[in-house]
């Protein structure tokens, strides 16, 4: 899950290079930190949150999957 989070960011930035995905596994729950360059952090979060939205949306579906809970924090 941690490298679908890479490649979804990695996509939406100027600066590949920049983003860093941390995996913190609290018992049934995992988060997910999201850093990228502040440069691109507009480009992450989008209009009115709209893409940060739709990447925990993604991950929430993948996690429904496997059977854990998924949160996505960006920062």
């Amino acid at each position: 899950m941690k490298e679908l989070i890479e490649v979804i960011a990695k996509s939406l930035v100027n600066d590949p290079d920049g983003v860093i995905v941390n995996e913190e596994v609290n018992g049934t729950t995992t988060v997910f930190h999201l850093h990228v360059s502040p440069d691109d952090m507009g480009k992450v979060i989008g209009k009115q949150g709209r893409i940060a939205k739709a990447i925990r949306t993604v991950m929430k579906a993948v996690a429904i999957r496997e059977n854990v809970k998924v949160i996505v924090e960006i920062g």
